[in-house]
């Protein structure tokens, strides 16, 4: 009789983000560190990743960068050695490429390339994920209004599928995110989105913060479209957000109040994790601990609530 292996504990490096852990100030103080002292910087983290029991990695934007990784190690050969050795590996690394506002974007061939380059990493660093986002929504009332309509997300699913297609070249999937005030936010968005794209090519990870940030449900966002799931943002929420924020570079700093830690907040845990079950990314559980001034309190409380559930 064969057992199913125990989920691996994994953590998205923006939770070693707060200055404060790393005795700073500010978070140009922080990027600064990673520019003088990358090898501190990833010793530090890994260090702290053992300590609390972790193993999986998602990597993200800088400090805690694949650039920075290679800056630290050498290449991703030797970053990839240093996970071995401490038995960790790199689950998944976060692609900002909606940046480019795929709105007007006119080459899309320099956007698939971009999400290759990052492919071609998470492959060489032993990873199987590629994080994406879809473009930021425009703040309510700012004209010329912005509408997340059919056209709009058709338009996202074509260059999704090229990405998507892409990145399978090198044995990547990538799945797609729902951050709070993006066109992939609210429950319709999602619906709306993966109808419209191949889930042979097109992967979701759902956030259960920022689904509930929106005003949804996570538990049956995951239920209803589990098959999809191979990686998913375990996160708490306070609660929907009410207030329209205005949707510029701060708003990611102004959505935090409304996050917690895992067990603080509103979302179904056991409900969760039971959608989570079924799903093709079970075998690993990511916790997003967004900035944390202790995070390696917050990892082994986190991973004591999820413990707690079976």
């Amino acid at each position: 009789m064969t057992t199913t292996p125990a989920p691996k504990f994994g953590v998205d490096l923006i939770t070693f983000y707060d200055p404060r852990f790393w005795g700073l100030s500010t978070n140009e103080e922080l990027l600064e560190l990673r520019r003088v002292a990358p090898l501190e910087l990833w010793t530090t983290i890994l260090d702290t990743l053992g300590a609390a029991g972790f193993t999986a990695i998602e990597l993200t934007f800088p400090p805690a960068d694949p650039t920075s990784a290679i800056d630290a190690f050498g290449s991703v050969e030797a970053f990839k050695a240093e996970l071995d050795k401490r038995g960790m590996e790199v689950t998944s690394a976060f692609w900002a490429g909606s940046d480019h506002d795929w709105r007007f974007a006119q080459d899309i061939d320099a956007i698939v390339a971009e999400a290759e380059e990052r492919a071609d990493f998470i492959a060489r660093a032993g990873g199987s994920v590629l994080v994406a986002g879809l473009p930021m929504r425009k703040t309510l009332g700012e004209r010329p209004a912005f509408f997340v309509d059919a056209p709009y997300m058709q338009r996202m699913a074509d260059i999704a599928h090229r990405v998507g297609e892409a990145t399978l070249r090198h044995g990547i999937r990538t799945a797609f995110h729902t951050e709070s005030n993006s066109t992939l936010w609210y429950e319709r968005d999602i619906d709306l989105f993966l109808g419209l794209t191949d889930p042979r090519y097109v992967y979701f990870c759902p956030d259960s913060c920022h689904i509930t940030l929106g005003g949804g449900d996570p538990v049956q966002v995951a239920e209803r479209h589990a098959s999809r799931i191979v990686l998913a943002h375990w996160k708490d929420a306070v609660g929907p957000m009410e207030a329209e924020l205005v949707i510029d570079e701060t708003v990611y700093e102004r959505q935090q109040p409304f996050m917690c830690a895992l067990g603080d907040g509103v979302v179904d845990w056991k409900g969760w994790g039971a959608a989570m079950a079924r799903t093709p990314g079970s075998d690993t559980i990511l916790i997003e601990l967004d900035a944390a001034a202790n995070p390696l309190a917050a990892m082994r409380a986190g991973k004591a609530v999820v413990e707690g559930l079976s």
